[in-house]
C-alpha cells in the first residue's frame, strides 16, 4: 500500500503523526537559540606577545619576526598579519574559511612551545577573535544628586565626583554588581573599567635612603617579611589538636608607617622616617563617562553558545532587585543593550512572515473562491514551519534574521505542492468520483511532477551551502532552512492535504452523500436486572455521566460550534469578498482574454516575438555599470561610533578631555539621546591591535528611536567637520561590527624602509583626502611615544663596581614601581606600590638625578654613568605576510565599495611609486571578491543542478536546455528591479539570484510538460501549445502571485534589520514577475521553433482517464 493509499484511508493516523511532529516541532522551537546572526567563526587567531620597556623596532625583531617564521607554515594559514608597537607584539593568522580553529590552535601553541625568546619577554598568549565577544549589555554607574532636582522625584542630575566618591563607586561596582551579575546563567564575565582602583603607594625619599646606606631592595624585602599569614603546621595537646598559623599583617597605614626597616648608629629608622605611605590609587588606564559625566562602566559579555536575548533578560531581571538596594546617591543606566536590535529584528521577520503568509492566503481564496479548499491549502504553511523547526534544531541552527529570513522566503513557495495536489483532486471529484478514490487518484497522478519540481528548486541551495567567504557563513543557515521547510511541504502535500480533501464533501456525487455508514449490528445497553448489578448501576451513573460530559457532550458541542462558526464564516466572507471577488474576475477574465489574442499573435510572428524579448532581456546589461557594488549592505541600528587617536605620547587625561568636548557638541545635535565614552583601554576584552592605550578613545552616540538614517548622517557629518579642527587628532566612524572586521579600504604599501614608507604613506593619504568619498583616512605609521634612551657607559660602570642589569632593575623600580605586597581590607587585597615621590621622578632632569649606587659613598646619580637623550620612534610597524608595510585605511562617505576600489587605484597611480614599493587594494574590498567568486561558481552548479533534475524528469536534453532561457530574463528582470529602486549589487543579492534559478523554472516545466502531454494524447503541436498556455495560465498566475505577495512584506523593507532581507526580496520579486510574463510568450514560441520530438498516439479508453491525462493543474509550479 503506497503512503498516499494509507494517507486517505487512515485519517487518524495521519492526524496522530501531524500532531506529533507539531508537539516536537514547538519544543524544538522553545530550544532553539535567538540570535542577531548565524553563528560567524571567524578564522582568526592572534598571538599577543608583551616586551616590558622594548620600542617597536626592537619588538619587531626580537618577538615578531620569530613568532611569524615558525607560525607560518601552520596548516590552513592564508595571510600573516603583524603590528609591533612599544612594548607589544600581535600577530594575527588568517586561516582559511572552513579551518578547524581548535586543531589550529593546537598546532600554533605547540610550534609557540618550541620557540625561544628573550628571558624578559612574557609568555606569548593566544587569543581568539569573535565578534560575540563584544559586550551584549553596557552599564552606567555614576553618582547622582541624592534629592530630586524638581518636583518630578524621578528627576536627579549626575554630579561629579571627588577623588575618593570615585574610588567607592568602583568598589561598590565590583563588590556589589559583578559578583551578582558573574553567578548569572550564560554570562562569561563582567567587566569593570573607568573609576579608581585602590592602590597604597609608598613614596621614597631616595636623598634620605642614600644618607642612611637603605637601599630601595631593603625596603621591599622588609614589607614583603612583615606582611604574612602563613601556616606552621600543627600542635596536640592530649585530645585536642591544634592549627598553628603566623599571622603578622598590616592592619592599618600606620602600622606600615611604623615598620622598622634599618638600624642606624643605635636608632632605628622607621618607615615614616625615609617614606610617604599614602592611600593613593592605580595609574588609571581607563576614564568613562555617561551624559559628560564621569562613571564606573560594567560591561556584560555572554559565553559563546549562550541565547543573547535570554541572557539580557536574566540581567535585567537581576539588576532590578540591585536597583532596590542601590545607594540613593547612586544611579545605574543602560548604556547599550544589543538584545534590543536582535529582538526587534526577528520580530520583524515575523510579522513579515505573518503578513505574506495571509496575503498568499487572500490570493489563494480569490482563485479557488472556496474557504474550505484555501484552508486546506494554508494549512500546510503552519504545519511546514513548525515542522521545519525540527530539523532546525538537529542541525543546530539558531533563529536568526537569516534562519527566519529563510521562512519568510519558503512561505510564498510552501502553497504551490499543494495548490497542484488540490486542483487535480478537485477535478477528479467534478468527475463524479467517490471522494476517497479522488483523492488518492489525483494525489498518485501528480506525485512525480511534485517531487520533480520541489528538487529543482531545492537543488539551488544545495550549492549555497559550499559557498566560500563571508557569504557561505551568514547564509548557509537560510539555504538548509529553505530546503527543511520545502522537503517537509513536499510530504505534507503527499499526506496530509489528500487526506483532508477526502473529508471535502462540497463535490461528491448524490448517491454518495444519501449512502449511510455501516457500523454493523449495536449491542442494546439498558439497565441490568439483578438487585446488586442495579444498585451498582445506580451508584456509577454520576461517574457515568462525568465521563459522558467530558469525552462526549464537550467535545461534540465544540465540535459542533467550530462547525457553525466555520459555517457562518465562510457566509459571511462570500458576502463580504464578493465585490472584490467579481472585480477579481473581471480583471482576470480580461486578462485572459488578451493574453490569448496576444499569443496567437506571438505564435504567428514567432522570430519577431523572441528577437523583442531576447532585446528587453539584453538592454538590461548596459544598466549594470549603474549598479553600485558593496559586499553586504551596512544595518542601520539607531547607533555608531567614533574612535579618535591623539598623537603618540598624549596623558589619559588630555585624550578624556577631548572625548568630553566632543560629547558635549555631539549632545546639541538634533536627534542624539545619549552618549557614552570611553578614554583608555578600559573593559575591552577583544584582540584587535588598533584599540587601546592612553592615546585612544570611543565615544558611542545612541540616536533617538524617532530619528531617521538622514540624521544620523548630518550628525556624523557635523561631528567630522568639528574633529577636522583638532589639531592632531584622527578619527576613524563606525557601526557595531556585525559582519566583517575589515575597514571597506585598506591600501598595503609594501617596503623595507620605514622613512620611504612613511613618506609615500603620507602622501596617498592626502592624495585620497582630495576626493570627498573618502572619510576618515588613517595611516598605520604614525611617530611613536616620545622616548627617553638611556645609553650606559659600560667602562664607567665597571670602573665604580656596578653593571647595566642592576642598574636598569633599580631605574624601572623607582620610575615604574614595583609591588610589595598585598594590604588587606575587609575580604579585599590592595596592592602596595613602592616607587620614588613623584617629584623626584616626573622630569628628565630627576630622572639623571636617581642615585644608582644606593648605600655607597659618595652617591653616584645615573647622568653619571649614562646619557639620557630623547627620541621618537614609529608608533608601530605593521607586517603582512612578514613583509614591512604601512597601512592606509578610509571609510566612504557615500557611494558604493566598486567605485571606491576604482578611485583608490586611480590615487595609487597618481602618486607615481618607487620600484622598491609595491601597492594594492585590500579591505571588505579583497572579501567581497572572494564571496564573489565564490557565488559566480554557486549561481553556474545551481543552473546545472537544475538542468539535470528537468532533463531525468523530461527524459530529453532540449525541453530543459528551452526552460533554462528563463533564468537570464529573470537576472534581466533583477537588473532593471534592482536600479528601479536604487539597491546595490551585494553578497544578498547574488543569493537572491541563486534562488531565483531554481523558482522561475517551475513556470516553463509546467508548460511544456502539459505541452507533451497534449501530443501524447495525439494533439497537433500548434494547439497543443495554445492549449497548454491556456489552461495553465490560472495556476502560473497562483503560484507566481503567492510567491510574490508573501515576500512582499521582507521587500518593503521596514523595521530593524531590513537592510539585509530588502536586496533578496527585490531580486527575486522582480526577476519572477519578468520571468512570468515573458515565459508565457517566450516558452510557446521556443518551443514551436525548435522542438522536433515526434509523439505516438496514445489511444485514451476511459473518461476518468481522459481527465487525468488533459488536466491543467497536475504540475507544480513554484513560481
Amino acid at each position: 500500500m503506497s503512503l498516499i493509499n494509507v494517507a486517505v484511508k487512515r485519517p487518524v493516523t495521519v492526524w496522530m503523526f501531524t500532531l506529533a511532529v507539531l508537539l516536537f516541532g514547538f519544543v524544538s522551537l522553545s530550544r532553539l537559540s535567538i540570535n542577531l546572526l548565524p553563528e560567524l567563526s571567524y578564522p582568526t587567531l592572534t598571538i599577543r606577545t608583551d616586551y616590558i620597556g622594548a620600542a617597536p623596532s626592537e619588538v619587531e625583531q626580537l618577538v615578531t619576526k620569530p613568532i611569524e617564521e615558525v607560525v607560518g607554515v601552520v596548516k590552513g594559514v592564508r595571510k600573516v598579519v603583524s603590528a609591533s608597537k612599544a612594548e607589544q607584539s600581535d600577530v594575527v593568522l588568517e586561516f582559511e574559511w572552513g579551518t578547524e580553529m581548535g586543531l589550529a590552535s593546537l598546532e600554533v601553541r605547540e610550534k609557540l612551545d618550541v620557540l625561544f625568546l628573550p628571558l624578559d619577554v612574557k609568555r606569548p598568549l593566544l587569543l581568539r577573535f569573535n565578534p560575540s565577544l563584544d559586550p551584549v549589555m553596557r552599564f552606567g554607574l555614576g553618582a547622582v544628586s541624592a534629592a530630586p532636582t524638581s518636583e518630578n522625584t524621578q528627576l536627579r542630575t549626575a554630579v561629579t565626583m571627588d577623588t575618593n566618591a570615585t574610588k567607592r563607586i568602583r568598589i561598590y561596582a565590583e563588590e556589589e554588581i559583578k559578583r551578582k551579575l558573574e553567578s548569572i546563567e550564560g554570562v562569561a564575565s563582567v567587566r569593570i573599567g573607568g573609576g579608581l582602583e585602590n592602590e597604597v603607594q609608598v613614596l621614597i625619599d631616595q636623598q634620605r635612603t642614600s644618607q642612611l646606606n637603605i637601599s630601595l631592595s631593603d625596603i621591599i624585602q622588609r614589607l614583603k617579611d612583615e606582611n604574612v599569614n602563613a601556616s606552621g603546621g600543627r600542635v596536640e595537646d592530649g585530645s585536642q589538636e591544634y592549627l598553628v598559623r603566623t599571622i603578622n599583617q598590616f592592619e592599618s597605614l600606620d602600622d606600615m608607617r611604623n615598620l622598622y626597616i634599618a638600624t642606624r648608629e643605635g636608632r632605628f629608622i622607621k618607615l615614616k622616617d625615609v617614606a610617604e605611605v599614602v592611600d593613593s590609587y592605580k595609574e588609571r588606564d581607563s576614564i568613562t563617562r555617561f551624559h559628560g559625566f564621569e562613571g564606573v562602566e560594567i560591561a556584560i559579555y555572554k559565553e559563546g553558545d549562550a541565547n543573547t536575548v535570554n541572557v539580557a533578560n536574566a540581567v535585567t531581571e537581576r539588576l532590578e532587585r540591585i536597583r532596590g538596594s542601590l545607594p540613593e546617591n547612586y544611579e545605574l543606566q543602560k548604556v547599550y543593550d544589543q538584545s534590543q536590535f536582535i529582538s526587534s529584528a526577528i520580530d520583524e521577520v515575523k510579522s513579515a512572515a505573518l503578513v505574506g503568509g495571509v496575503l498568499a492566503m487572500f490570493i489563494l481564496y480569490f482563485f479557488l473562491k472556496n474557504i474550505w479548499a484555501t484552508l486546506i491549502i494554508s494549512i500546510s504553511i503552519p504545519v511546514s514551519i513548525i515542522a521545519t523547526f525540527n530539523l532546525m534544531n538537529s542541525y543546530d541552527i539558531s533563529l536568526n534574521i537569516m534562519s527566519l529570513g529563510g521562512i519568510a522566503l519558503a512561505i510564498g513557495l510552501l502553497v504551490d505542492n499543494s495548490i497542484v495536489v488540490l486542483e487535480n483532486i478537485d477535478r477528479h471529484k467534478k468527475n463524479k468520483v467517490n471522494a476517497l478514490e479522488a483523492a488518492a487518484k489525483g494525489t498518485s497522478e501528480v506525485s512525480m511532477a511534485i517531487v520533480a519540481s520541489t528538487l529543482t528548486t531545492m537543488a539551488v541551495f544545495f550549492p549555497l551551502v559550499f559557498v566560500e567567504g563571508i557569504a557561505g557563513q551568514l547564509f548557509s543557515d537560510q539555504a538548509l532552512t529553505v530546503t527543511f521547510a520545502l522537503l517537509v511541504s513536499l510530504i505534507v502535500a503527499l499526506t496530509l492535504i489528500p487526506m483532508l480533501a477526502a473529508r471535502d464533501k462540497s463535490n461528491v456525487t448524490v448517491t454518495a452523500e444519501k449512502a449511510e455508514l455501516d457500523l454493523g449490528p449495536r449491542s442494546a445497553k439498558g439497565k441490568p436486572s439483578g438487585k446488586v448489578a442495579r444498585f451498582f448501576w445506580y451508584l456509577a451513573a454520576p461517574l457515568r455521566w462525568l465521563f459522558k460530559t467530558i469525552f462526549y457532550f464537550i467535545p461534540a458541542f465544540v465540535v459542533g460550534l467550530m462547525v457553525s462558526l466555520f459555517r457562518v464564516l465562510s457566509v459571511a466572507l462570500s458576502w463580504l469578498f464578493k465585490p472584490a471577488l467579481w472585480v477579481f474576475d473581471k480583471i482576470y477574465d480580461s486578462l485572459s482574454a488578451t493574453y490569448f489574442k496576444l499569443l496567437d499573435w506571438a505564435m504567428q510572428a514567432r522570430l519577431l516575438v523572441f528577437a523583442c524579448i531576447i532585446s528587453v532581456s539584453l538592454l538590461s546589461m548596459l544598466l549594470i555599470p549603474k549598479l553600485g557594488v558593496e559586499l553586504i549592505p551596512p544595518m542601520s541600528q539607531g547607533e555608531f561610533d567614533v574612535e579618535i587617536t591623539l598623537p603618540s605620547g598624549s596623558r589619559l587625561e588630555n585624550t578624556d578631555k577631548t572625548l568630553s568636548e566632543l560629547a558635549t557638541f555631539t549632545q546639541q545635535q538634533e536627534g542624539v539621546e545619549r552618549t557614552y565614552s570611553l578614554a583608555g583601554t578600559g573593559s575591552l576584552m577583544n584582540a584587535s591591535p588598533a584599540q587601546g592605550g592612553d592615546n585612544w578613545g570611543k565615544l558611542n552616540v545612541v540616536m533617538a528611536d524617532t530619528a531617521s538614517v538622514a540624521q544620523e548622517q548630518l550628525v556624523i557629518e557635523a561631528m567630522r567637520a568639528y574633529l577636522r579642527n583638532q589639531a592632531g587628532v584622527q578619527s576613524k566612524f563606525g557601526t557595531p561590527e556585525l559582519f566583517s572586521f575589515s575597514t571597506p579600504l585598506e591600501i598595503e604599501i609594501i617596503g623595507y624602509d620605514l622613512a620611504n614608507l612613511k613618506r609615500y604613506g603620507d602622501v596617498l593619504a592626502d592624495e585620497l583626502g582630495k576626493n570627498t568619498r573618502f572619510a576618515d583616512i588613517k595611516s598605520s605609521l604614525q611617530a611613536g611615544n616620545p622616548e627617553l634612551k638611556i645609553n650606559f657607559d659600560h667602562s664607567k660602570l665597571a670602573q665604580l663596581g656596578l653593571n647595566a642589569p642592576n642598574v636598569s632593575s633599580l631605574i624601572a623600580a623607582k620610575v615604574g614601581g614595583e609591588i610589595a605586597s598585598k594590604f588587606s581590607v575587609d575580604d579585599r587585597k590592595v596592592d602596595i606600590l613602592v616607587r620614588n615621590q613623584e617629584q623626584q621622578r616626573n622630569s628628565i632632569r630627576d630622572i639623571g638625578q636617581i642615585i644608582v649606587n644606593p648605600g655607597a659613598s659618595p652617591a653616584i646619580p645615573l647622568s653619571a654613568v649614562a646619557e639620557i637623550e630623547m627620541s621618537v620612534g614609529p608608533s608601530e610597524i605593521s607586517r603582512v605576510d612578514q613583509q614591512r608595510v604601512v597601512l592606509i585605511s578610509a571609510n566612504l562617505s557615500y557611494g558604493d565599495l566598486g567605485a571606491a576600489v576604482i578611485d583608490a587605484q586611480q590615487a595609487i597611480d597618481n602618486i607615481q611609486l618607487p620600484m622598491s614599493l609595491q601597492a594594492n587594494v585590500a579591505g571588505q574590498s579583497e572579501e567581497m571578491k572572494a564571496s564573489f567568486e565564490s557565488l559566480y561558481l554557486a549561481l553556474a552548479l545551481a543552473v546545472f543542478m537544475v538542468y539535470i533534475v528537468m532533463a531525468s524528469q523530461f527524459e530529453s536534453f532540449l525541453h530543459p536546455f528551452l526552460i533554462l532561457f528563463t533564468v537570464p530574463m529573470a537576472c534581466a528582470g533583477s537588473i532593471y528591479g534592482l536600479v528601479l529602486t536604487g539597491t546595490n549589487v551585494s553578497v544578498v543579492v547574488f543569493i537572491g539570484l541563486i534562488m531565483l534559478a531554481g523558482i522561475v523554472v517551475n513556470n516553463a516545466i509546467v508548460l511544456i510538460d502539459r505541452i507533451n502531454q497534449l501530443r501524447e494524447s495525439g494533439v497537433e503541436k500548434g494547439k497543443a501549445i495554445i492549449e497548454a498556455a491556456q489552461s495553465r495560465l490560472r495556476p502560473i498566475l497562483m503560484t507566481t502571485l503567492t510567491t510574490v505577495l508573501g515576500l512582499l512584506p521582507m521587500a518593503i523593507g521596514l523595521g530593524e534589520g531590513s537592510e539585509i532581507r530588502t536586496p533578496m526580496a527585490v531580486t527575486v520579486i522582480f526577476g519572477l514577475l519578468f520571468a512570468s510574463l515573458l515565459t508565457l510568450f517566450l516558452i510557446p514560441v521556443l518551443y514551436s521553433l525548435f522542438d522536433r520530438k515526434q509523439f505516438k498516439s496514445v489511444e485514451v479508453s476511459t473518461p476518468v482517464s481522459n481527465s487525468a491525462s488533459g488536466n491543467a493543474s497536475e504540475e507544480p509550479s513554484h513560481g
